[in-house]
């Protein structure tokens, strides 16, 4: 039977590291590749490179060579700054709080790195993703959340299609991250006790705010913070420093406050007591369904509203217009414009969306 062959994207840590030697177990052709992403400019005066350090780039070709396997760089910056970067900034400027992990791999390791593969006369991409792709009785593929709860990943990769889902794999979905960093080991594996990257690679110590600033050179407006009637009962510094949700920072007003809507139109912050950062509903646009079949008729499913967010109850609602409405019986606590959406039936993903 002829080798088929896989280029797996290797990002230098741990879990891209042993995907790799599991596939090279398996009997696959295995071709390392790190995506070259990202680099500040000098001009920025930014000096972290966060996913693109050389130290990445190095651990990768170290273990590309531990392991026998061929080893490429492959340049995506202007895709990555295009669909990544750039909209990570626009989407906080226009106060909505944006996921970079899920553009990431819609645009660029499921797309672009798959036709990049697809031209080279590779049979598949691989990531070191905690999530698992299965063949249905019916042909069409599945993506189903890793076994390891606390790892899984699947949140950020609803936006599969068919055909990619038919070229990809992910050999650690039913692994636990104790498990792989111990294979490292067995593997004499430099990185097996490498720390785990930062939520967003390309922002120094989490600080949005002064990213999207020396970046853009975009200058935030101080505005009006207002209660729930309206009235104005403080000043904010900009809203690129809040997100729904979020409860320091705004300061003091003799009792508890949260940021509960943020209007970039008006450049205010709208703030509520205890008991009203819950919703029962939220629709959801850019929608993608795995199946690649748009539903025709409300659906029970179960859905989670932020990464670390314990999967709801909820009705999904089709739209004419493309969209979806959510109804949770039970009430939803800070419900982010911006971020995703992601809908499963058990552990199967049905697909995900955008909040509105």
């Amino acid at each position: 039977m002829e080798q088929k062959s896989v280029l797996i994207g290797m990002s230098g840590g741990v879990d891209s590291s042993v995907a790799a030697a599991l596939l090279k177990e398996q009997g696959y052709h295995v071709i390392g590749a790190t995506m070259r992403l990202w680099t500040y400019s000098d001009s920025c005066n930014m000096k972290h490179e966060g996913c693109c350090a050389e130290s990445a780039v190095e651990d990768a070709r170290r273990v590309c060579d531990k392991l026998g396997i061929d080893f490429y760089v492959m340049n995506f910056k202007d895709m990555f700054k295009d669909k990544v970067v750039d909209y990570f900034v626009d989407e906080y400027i226009h106060g909505r709080t944006p996921n970079p992990c899920i553009a990431c791999n819609k645009y660029l390791k499921f797309d672009a790195l798959l036709k990049k593969a697809l031209a080279m006369g590779i049979d598949y991409v691989a990531t070191g993703h905690y999530a698992k792709i299965e063949k249905g009785e019916d042909g069409k593929y599945i993506l189903r959340a890793s076994e390891a709860v606390k790892k899984d990943q699947s949140y950020v990769l609803y936006n599969f299609t068919q055909e990619q889902l038919a070229h990809t794999l992910m050999p650690l979905g039913g692994y636990n991250k104790d498990w792989v960093r111990q294979k490292a080991e067995e593997l004499g594996l430099g990185v097996a006790h490498k720390p785990d990257s930062q939520e967003i690679c390309f922002v120094e110590d989490d600080d949005y705010a002064k990213f999207i600033t020396d970046y853009s050179g975009y200058k935030p407006k101080e505005g009006d913070i207002l209660d729930v009637n309206g009235n104005v009962i403080g000043k904010h510094r900009g809203l690129i420093y809040y997100t729904i949700g979020q409860r320091k920072g705004i300061g003091a007003y003799g009792r508890p406050m949260f940021v509960m809507k943020i209007d970039a139109e008006n450049n205010t912050i709208t703030l509520g007591e205890k008991g009203m950062e819950f919703s029962n509903e939220l629709t959801a646009y850019d929608v993608n369904f795995v199946s690649g079949e748009f539903p025709k008729e409300n659906m029970l499913i179960t859905a989670k509203v932020r990464y670390q967010a314990p999967p709801a109850a909820a009705m999904l609602c089709p739209q004419k217009d493309g969209t979806v409405k959510l109804m949770f019986p039970e009430p939803q606590r800070a419900v982010t414009p911006g971020q995703a959406v992601v809908f499963y039936d058990g552990d199967i993903v049905l697909g995900g969306g955008t909040v509105l």
